[in-house]
């Protein structure tokens, strides 16, 4: 089963997948330039809250790969560009702060670009090394051979490593405990249908897209096991943003009496954020909702309301699988 490396820092580039062109094409962003790579943040080139989080620490590192002028300057400009990128997902912010650390400790050192990327790399391995936590943490969350429903899309393309909630279920496939896989499409930029498809098809695991209006009837008529999503941020009381539509699955789990999972790193938990109240919701453009890889599906002028996320009450999750252990029931962070 190969994993498919979204992100890659060769040779002082950074190597990134563009998620928008898959799954029909396989293209790639080769650039130094942090203004670029702010604008792939922004365009979901890359996306997930992991990965955006990486890329943006290499980002950061890069802006002072050739250092010329102010130092300090160069750094707070491309800083505050790049923390302006995606409001939602606290790992940007989380691993920005980082960098800016390494960087007040050793701004006056010649070598100080070598430092940044150094602390880059670390971001980078620590989420690799969390995603195989994560997953055999997982494990235990089965009760036996399942069929799982799962939203957006959290593999390998999400992150440094193997993902999150996705590589959950690989590594549960792995240990002959999936049956099959419902890809929720996820409207409306398709990251279910497009990515998570493309991912599982890779990894020879069953599945089947559905549209996220399906899962009701998959979970009354299939008879789906459990439901495992990602997070882009987890309040300190448990509550969880995600892409939108992911609260509409944990109403649907509740009524069922479907457990529902949330798979993510320590870094996407935010311990100052108190509540879900508290979360800012990320609005795309009216475009991602009234065309389809710029071609209009309905009347230029309809008007159009987009959050790209929705919080789902901690109390509808029965638990929240890290790479410390499955916190579930309380949660206090």
């Amino acid at each position: 089963m190969g994993r498919i490396k979204a992100i890659e820092f060769v040779n002082d580039q950074l190597r990134l997948i563009d998620q928008t062109k898959l799954p029909l094409s396989e293209e790639y962003i080769v650039t130094d330039d942090y203004e670029r790579i702010a604008v792939s943040i922004e365009r979901l080139e890359v996306r997930g809250a992991p990965a955006i989080g990486i890329t943006a620490a290499y980002a950061l590192a890069l802006s002072l790969k050739e250092i010329k002028g102010n130092v300090g300057e160069i750094f707070e400009i491309a800083y505050l560009r790049l923390k302006q990128t995606r409001p939602t997902a606290v790992n940007l912010f989380w691993a920005l702060e980082r960098m800016k650390n390494v960087f007040n400790q050793a701004k006056d050192k010649s070598n100080i670009y070598n430092d940044l990327v150094n602390e880059a790399n670390a971001i980078f391995h620590e989420d690799q090394i969390m995603c195989d936590k994560i997953a055999v943490n997982g494990l235990q969350v089965f009760r036996g051979k399942a069929k799982v429903i799962t939203h957006c899309n959290t593999g390998s393309l999400v992150t440094a490593g193997g993902g999150t909630a996705l590589y959950v279920i690989q590594k549960a496939f792995e240990n002959n405990l999936v049956e099959h896989v419902y890809a929720d499409e996820t409207r409306p930029l398709m990251q279910g249908s497009r990515l998570t498809a493309f991912e599982l098809d890779k990894l020879s695991i069953p599945f089947s897209i559905i549209t996220d209006s399906s899962a009701a009837y998959v979970i009354k008529n299939v008879g789906i096991d459990l439901i495992i999503t990602g997070a882009d941020r987890i309040a300190k009381n448990g509550d969880t943003a995600n892409k939108i539509g992911t609260f509409n699955l944990a109403v649907l789990a509740k009524h069922h009496g479907v457990p529902f999972y949330i798979a993510a790193p320590s870094s996407t938990i935010d311990t100052n954020c108190e509540t879900g109240k508290d979360i800012q919701i990320e609005f795309r453009d009216s475009k991602e909702i009234n065309s389809i890889n710029g071609s209009q599906i309905t009347k230029p002028g309809y008007p159009v309301y987009a959050p790209a996320f929705d919080v789902t009450p901690s109390n509808l999750i029965t638990g929240i699988i890290t790479e410390d252990k499955v916190f579930s029931n309380d949660y206090s962070f």
